[in-house]
């Protein structure tokens, strides 16, 4: 059961964190990709993203960490695993797409990372209040 509540309590903290990003940086994002965005946002497939992202991020930084109780190793896995997830999105857009900007797959891939390690903490700390 403690399991249940580390997945929803970091999903929480994921949708908050990212929230805050997406609220903040939805100007930039449609000066520079406005034109293959849709008018209004697929809330079905964003939430998929959102639940195995988080899934993600629990399988491979947090719980490792944890089992170590090493919150560096957390930070570290949980950095890699956001880059990686961002990469292999931004990157294939940029190898794909033809108005696909530069600056966006770096700001993105950096935001990944910032996420996924700023999820990883608190999923972390959540797995030791709960005594996973």
């Amino acid at each position: 059961m403690n399991y249940i509540y580390l997945y929803l309590l970091t999903t929480v903290v994921f949708f908050a964190i990212d929230f805050l990003w997406l609220k903040f940086s939805a100007p930039n994002y449609s000066k520079k990709i406005g034109h293959l965005m849709a008018p209004k946002p697929k809330l079905f497939p964003a939430l998929i993203f959102y639940l195995i992202f988080v899934g993600g991020v629990i399988i491979f930084a947090v719980l490792p960490g944890y089992e170590s109780q090493n919150l560096w190793k957390t930070i570290m896995l949980g950095a890699l695993f956001g880059m990686l997830s961002y990469s292999t999105y931004d990157l294939t857009n940029l190898a794909t797409l033809k108005s696909w900007p530069v600056s966006i797959t770096i700001i993105d891939i950096i935001w990944g990372t910032t996420v996924s390690v700023l999820t990883s903490i608190a999923g972390y700390y959540i797995a030791t209040m709960l005594n996973i």
